[in-house]
Parts: C-alpha cells; sequence; structure tokens
C-alpha cells in the first residue's frame, strides 16, 4: 500500500485533489454524480421517501470511481483522506460551475 501523503489543511489538500482528476472524463463522471447526488437528496426530502438516500452513496461515489478506475486509472483519494475528499467534490464541483476547473 502506498504512504498516504499529509494535509495540515484543506487549503493544502485541493491542488493535490485537483492532480487526482487531471482526466477530463473523469471530472464530468464526478460532475454526473454529485449531480445525480443532489437530486436524489431533493427528491428524498420533497417526497419524503429516505429510503432514496440509501442510493446518495451509490450515486456519488460510483461515478466518481468509474472515472478513477477506467480513466485517470488512478486510486480515489477517499481511500486515503476520506473527509477532505468529500469537501473536495463539493469545491471541486462548484468549480466546475464558476469555470474555474473545465469539463
Amino acid at each position: 500500500m502506498e504512504n498516504a501523503r499529509r494535509f495540515n489543511t484543506f487549503t493544502e489538500f485541493y491542488p493535490y485533489y485537483l492532480s487526482e482528476h487531471s482526466n477530463s472524463t473523469c471530472r464530468r463522471l464526478h460532475f454526473v454524480g454529485t449531480s445525480l447526488l443532489f437530486v436524489i437528496l431533493a427528491v428524498a426530502l420533497v417526497a419524503g421517501t429516505w429510503w432514496w438516500l440509501i442510493a446518495l452513496p451509490v450515486a456519488g461515489y460510483g461515478f466518481a470511481w468509474v472515472g478513477h478506475f477506467f480513466f485517470e486509472k488512478n486510486r480515489p483519494a477517499t481511500f486515503q483522506h476520506p473527509f477532505y475528499s468529500l469537501l473536495g467534490d463539493f469545491v471541486m464541483y462548484r468549480d466546475m460551475l464558476l469555470g474555474k476547473v473545465a469539463f
């Protein structure tokens, strides 16, 4: 197993996170998965069908991991840095919406 890099802050981690997402297909799959996550969450909240919440990790991680294993060809940062990676996904999603990170 590879040695995990240590990061003291999310600000230190985020450039590393972006470097692990250099493949545009991987980034797009992250975007699709995160968008689907928000849709599922909205449906669950509006309709009161809480069983939909089970699909959140499948949608979020499923698309992202396909991107990493088949296109980026690396291990998702989630395995070494779960909290920072989750936060990184939401920040990258925002940055993609704002045009700061390319689709």
